[in-house]
């Protein structure tokens, strides 16, 4: 399935020489052009010469010069072999769920409460991933615990989500560091290498305990494992805790420099709604992988629907002078 395919490089760039015809063939034309307007009209009855000669006739030639410019223009890109990039669906992939248990979840400001949606939501994530990705859970809190290694059967994923609970505190960095440890246990594949993984971390809270976040997150950018967050809860959550309210904001600025650190990406959700849609778009970057692949058919085809066209208005054109 192809996403997109944009612009990549050429497999013979130094073919595009050809393109050097272009410009000279405009400027030819633009000189003649020139020259005959400036050229002296022989004809003394203008009324003649308006039968004789349609007015739409000058912008039709110029439309179909365009058109065969971008025709031969099109065809020498294809001659040098552009490339593109697809995005193609993944066959292997490691991916390590970070979830936020700490108190804060059970602030109900996302009913039924942070952590019960939470759970759906990541549930259904889990269920969408293809059968052979490798899925990982870890609990994020004060002492972050690998529930579950890297495995196939997301059933297994999906029961170990229903079991989990409310902890005290939250270790962004060491969950971070847990995560990673975690990708070294996915299984290697038929050619003895492990699949791409990523890190996909929810988190309702600002980090309380453990190790510097950042300070782990550059070690899984030097690892090139992409981290994807999700800044859980609103601004205005609270839980009650020993008799008092205290305000549980999800931390959005260092969720935001934890991702872009990485190169994955980072989403805000208040809700249950923009947390579903957080994890269809994360779904569809961990999904798909970018392939380079050769479009000189799509050149040519640009090619030919120019020449189609300037073709079609050269008919017209002549059709006109009868």
């Amino acid at each position: 399935m192809i996403l997109a395919i944009p612009f990549y490089g050429f497999e013979a760039p130094d073919r595009l020489w050809l393109l050097l015809i272009v410009p000279v063939l405009l400027v030819a034309y633009i000189i003649i052009v020139r020259k005959r307007s400036t050229q002296g009209m022989r004809y003394t009855n203008t009324t003649i010469l308006g039968r004789v000669l349609a007015k739409q006739s000058q912008w039709l030639r110029h439309v179909i010069v365009a058109l065969s410019m971008l025709s031969l223009l099109a065809l020498g890109l294809a001659w040098a072999r552009p490339d593109g990039i697809e995005q193609v669906p993944r066959e292997r992939a490691t991916v390590v769920m970070v979830m936020d248990v700490s108190w804060s979840m059970t602030a109900t400001d996302v009913p039924p409460s942070r952590l019960d949606a939470a759970k759906a939501a990541a549930i259904e994530f889990v269920n969408a991933l293809p059968a052979g990705y490798n899925v990982a859970l870890v609990t994020l809190a004060g002492n972050p615990a690998l529930v579950l290694p890297p495995t196939p059967e997301h059933a297994s994923v999906v029961r170990s989500i229903q079991a989990m609970t409310p902890q005290d505190s939250t270790a962004i960095g060491n969950a971070i560091q847990t995560a990673l440890l975690a990708i070294d246990q996915a299984p290697k594949g038929n050619d003895g290498k492990q699949a791409p993984a990523v890190i996909v971390m929810l988190s309702d809270g600002t980090n309380t305990a453990g190790q510097s976040p950042l300070q782990i997150a550059q070690d899984s950018a030097d690892r090139e494992v992409p981290i994807y967050t999700i800044a859980y809860g609103t601004d205005n959550g609270y839980v009650d805790m020993d008799g008092k309210r205290e305000p549980v904001p999800p931390d959005k600025e260092l969720l935001a420099q934890i991702a872009e650190m990485t190169k994955g990406e980072t989403y805000t959700a208040d809700n249950v709604g923009q947390l579903k849609r957080a994890y269809e778009r994360i779904h569809s970057e961990v999904g798909y992988e970018p392939t380079r692949k050769e479009i000189t058919a799509t050149a040519a085809g640009l090619s030919l629907i120019f020449a189609f066209v300037a073709a079609a208005g050269a008919v017209v054109l002549g059709v006109r002078f009868r």
